[in-house]
């Protein structure tokens, strides 16, 4: 079952000017900074009502996010929808005809279990889904 929109996902080239931009836009620093060395990149999290602004910073040319901003340039990467049983969730999508781009969760940032739907089932939109491991603190 999805919960809620845990966060939004921008890319950025850096993520020490974002995170200053955004702390301006906010009026705070980010709640939380992390290398998640799967995804190959150093996210920062802002809190926002009931949910984050993920700022996303590559850390490797081949990766994902290096190459949305080769092909789009820094903004919106994805939208994240928190479930409370991500294995569940994919059977129940695969079901329905919704396209993965992995099928098996891998491990985000902030203590995640993650999988992403593929755009060219979601109008365009990358949707992520995340489900949080046990102990781990929701953002």
């Amino acid at each position: 079952m999805i919960h809620r929109i845990n966060h939004i996902g921008v890319a950025v080239r850096s993520l020490g000017t974002s995170a200053d931009l955004f702390a301006r836009l906010f009026g705070a620093p980010p709640a939380h900074t992390e290398h998640v060395e799967e995804q190959r990149a150093d996210i920062a999290f802002f809190p926002v009502g009931g949910s984050s602004v993920e700022l996303i910073e590559s850390t490797a040319p081949d990766s994902a996010i290096a190459k949305f901003i080769a092909k789009r340039g820094e903004g919106i990467h994805h939208i994240c929808l928190e479930v409370s049983d991500i294995d569940g969730e994919i059977a129940r999508l695969k079901g329905l005809g919704f396209v993965f781009v992995n099928d098996v969760p891998g491990d985000g940032g902030h203590g995640m279990r993650v999988a992403f739907l593929h755009p060219s089932s979601t109008n365009g939109v990358l949707v992520e889904l995340c489900e949080p491991m046990s102990g781990a603190a929701v953002p």
